[in-house]
This record gives structure tokens, sequence and C-alpha cells, in this order.
């Protein structure tokens, strides 16, 4: 009997082909907009005008470094470079696992945020991260103490409790906000431990001359954009392991914006997560940063320099893009919320990678990126989502 042989299976186009050229100023839209309409489209209105000072803040430090002499021809080096790491989706080529580090516990100094009545200590270590791609490597480790990761760490004194890692914004790295602004210390009373990130070139780990937190992510191109991400998840990984032979029987992730774009990531690569709750995550950073004024027209006139267009930039950054992976963590143990107004990381955004991983949660809440109209409500089912994933048990607010 003669058997047929069964076609190849097709495989479906990368993200950064088929998503289309205007999907950047495509519409927003959710089911809070009837609902809810002069929150949203009030707080909509907010974003747009404070973007625009983020975006000053990039384009201002992306101009200079590409337009440096020979620099735009060796950034599109580069980008092919990731590019082509990024269209084979091997996670683990990409995203390498961390060898062990010793991770050092200091007491916080007296100029540094301190959470009051809580016991709380300073994690550092040396990164072990190593730039993927060797032409910017020397580069990239020039900056001395980025090589130092830090974290701020409260732990019960009771012993290891189930704990929720926090990842800050692109800029906004200072502790003593996002604890406040999401509620950290409820979160503690409520019996979790809490690790606040330092991201790449933010807070201790920016240089002294820096003009901003954060100012070293886009201070070399896009390559150095690329380089900080990945080095960001390696960090990450290290301090999961930390906590987790520490005896801490759950460790989970949370973060906003870049945080959440990175929150993301770790779901990519880290099984071992009981949750990720990614909040107005960042995954297609080319498109959002087009519907950005200055960034946009700064992305036009690096097209009409160089011939780079927004497809090459979008393949070239992809290679940390959680649209480009499926996780590692199922996606059951992910929790997606949005800003029905936001208009740093639009619905559509957000949309996308709920649509990517389909079996996640998805919450609006009808407030834009700084404004989170609506927090009470997330924040309670942020904490029933661990708690139920984490066996844990604690009071209603």
């Amino acid at each position: 009997m003669t058997q047929t042989a069964l076609p190849p299976v097709k495989k479906s186009p990368p993200w950064w082909i088929s998503l289309p050229d205007d999907f950047y100023c495509q519409s927003d839209g959710t089911e809070l907009d009837s609902e809810f309409p002069l929150k949203v489209y009030g707080t909509a209105m907010m974003d747009r005008m404070m973007r625009t000072g983020l975006s000053l803040m990039i384009s201002g430090t992306l101009v200079p470094q590409l337009f440096k002499g020979k620099e735009m021809a060796k950034e599109r080096a580069r980008m092919d470079f990731y590019a082509n790491l990024a269209a084979s989706r091997d996670v683990d080529k990409v995203f390498i696992p961390p060898p062990k580090v010793d991770v050092s516990v200091h007491k916080i100094s007296h100029f540094s945020y301190k959470p009051r009545g809580i016991p709380a200590v300073d994690l550092r270590f040396n990164s072990a991260f190593t730039p993927l791609n060797p032409e910017v490597r020397e580069r990239y480790l020039s900056y001395k103490r980025n090589r130092t990761a830090s974290a701020q760490y409260w732990a019960h004194p009771d012993g290891p409790r189930p704990t929720l890692i926090f990842v800050h914004g692109v800029v906004e790295s200072w502790y003593g906000f996002n604890s406040l602004f999401f509620s950290l210390r409820w979160f503690y009373d409520n019996g979790y431990d809490i690790v606040l990130m330092t991201q790449p070139f933010h807070g201790d780990r920016a240089e002294r001359c820096h003009p901003f937190s954060g100012y070293g992510l886009f201070a070399g191109g896009f390559s150095q954009l690329n380089e900080g991400m990945l080095q960001a998840v390696s960090d990450m990984r290290v301090l999961v392991d930390y906590l987790l032979e520490r005896g801490v029987p759950h460790v989970g992730i949370s973060g906003l914006s870049l945080g959440g774009y990175l929150s993301s990531l770790m779901a990519v690569v880290e099984p071992r997560l009981a949750f990720c709750i990614p909040n107005s995550p960042l995954v297609a950073p080319v498109d959002t940063m087009r519907s950005w004024q200055p960034t946009g027209s700064l992305m036009d006139l690096i097209g009409k320099r160089t011939g780079l267009t927004p497809l090459d930039l979008r393949r070239g950054l992809a290679i940390h893009s959680p649209l480009s992976y499926q996780p590692k963590l199922d996606p059951e143990k992910v929790m997606i919320i949005g800003g029905a107004g936001d208009r740093f990381t639009p619905p559509r955004f957000v949309r996308l990678l709920h649509a990517h991983w389909p079996e996640s949660h998805l919450h609006w809440f009808p407030g834009n990126h700084i404004v989170h109209l609506g927090q009470r409500e997330y924040l309670k089912l942020m904490r029933r989502f661990m708690d139920r994933h984490c066996q844990a048990v604690g009071s209603e607010v």
C-alpha cells in the first residue's frame, strides 16, 4: 500500500511582517469607551500631551548617536544581526540563561528610599550578562555602573513568603514612587514579600554624567536598546534564582509600561513563575514610537537618510518582543492590564499581546498611562489572581 506524504506544515509569517504598516495610527477602542466616555477620552488627551515630553527626551538622545559619521551604516548592519536571531524564533539562543551569581545583601543607604516599618535591604550582584552582538560588546560593557545590578527586597521576618517582583517603567525608577503608585505596602501587608528591581541604565546603574535615569538605554542607538532589554531579562532571572534558592515558595512578576514589557518577556523564558501581570505593556516598540511625536518624524528621517524602513526597525527590535515567541509560562498564569485611555501604549497594542496569548486574562481600567482610574478594583483583582496561583491566603481590602 502506497502512503501519501502529508504536505509540510506552513509556518505563519512573523508578526513584524503580518502587522499592517499603518497599525501605529489605527483607531483604538475598548468596551469601556461607551461606559466611561469622559474618563477614557479625557485621560487620553492628557496622555497625548505628556508623551510628547518623553518623546523629546528619547529623540534628543538617539539623534546625536545615529547621525554621527558612519554610525547609521553600522547600525543597519547591527539590526540585520538581531533580525536574523529573531527570525530563528529560538528563545534559548536569544535569552541565554545566566550562570550562578553571588547576590549580596546590604543595608539601605540613608540617602535611598526605605519603606517605614518594613524590614528592607538592598540586593546587589555583578550582572553576568554579555552582549550578544560582538560588535557592541566592548562599548556596552564600558558602562561600569550598569554592570552592578540592584534591587530592594522587603522580606517578612518570619521566613520567605510568596514574592512579587515589581519592574518599573522607563525613567521612573525611584522605589518610593513605584511603591506608592502600586500600593506595594498593601501587598506586603497581605502576606507577600516584595522585590523592586532596577532596570539597566536606571537609578544607581546610570552613569553619573547621564542627564536622566534610563538615558543609557537610548544613548548607543537601537543596538544598545536591544542589549539593554536582554540584560534586564538576564538580571531578573538571577533574582528568580536567588529567591527560589532562599526557599521562597512562589515567585511572580508585574510591571508598568517598559516594566510590563519586561514582565511579558519573563513569561517567555521562565516557566518557574507563579504568575505574570504585565500592566500597559509595550509590545511593538517601533510602531508605538511611530505614533508619538517627534519620534515618529525621527523614524521617517532615518528612513530617508539610510533606507532603514520601519519594517527593518521592527525586524531589528523583534528580538526582544514578547510577540516573537510563545510563552514557557502557562498563559493561564498571565493577566494583562491595560488603560482604555492610554496613549503611551494604546489599547490596540495591549490587544496584540492578548491575541498572541489568547489563553491569558485581560482587564481594562478607565484611565491612561499615569492616571489609573479604577486602580483599586484592578489591585484587588491582581491579588486574587496572585493568591489563586500561589495558594496564598489574605484578607480583602
